[in-house]
């Protein structure tokens, strides 16, 4: 089952759509097709996948997308399969409101993180 998320500025790389599609890739746990247009980012539920990473983020960007409570926020990595291995964005985190589907690609401030850290085999 997909859902509809709003974005008020498209992520990197996507076309700007009125409203994104966000739906789980079967038998892949927290793995997620994120489609808007002819485009397709793969994220990863980072609360699955990075249970440590913790990203802060500023209060502009929490306003961006309606976010009062970090409880209400999904957290989301884009994943870059590769023929070594995939890497994933910690730079560059996709946070949704779980409240209003609302969600935004932001790049994290102040925070020594990769832009290609290798996701580790479960």
């Amino acid at each position: 089952m997909s859902i509809d998320l709003t974005f008020p500025v498209p992520p990197f790389g996507l076309s700007p759509e009125p409203v994104f599609a966000l739906a789980p890739v079967e038998g892949a746990e927290g793995l997620f097709a994120l489609t808007g247009g002819d485009a397709r980012l793969y994220l990863l539920d980072a609360a699955v996948h990075l249970p440590d990473y913790a990203p802060e983020l500023t209060d502009e960007q929490a306003t961006t997308i309606g976010l009062t409570d970090a409880a209400d926020a999904m957290l989301l990595v884009v994943a870059n399969p590769g023929a070594d291995g995939t890497t994933v964005n910690l730079l560059a985190p996709v946070v949704v409101n779980g409240r209003t589907a609302v969600g935004a690609q932001f790049i994290l401030e102040d925070q020594d993180l990769p832009l290609r850290a290798e996701l580790a085999r479960r």
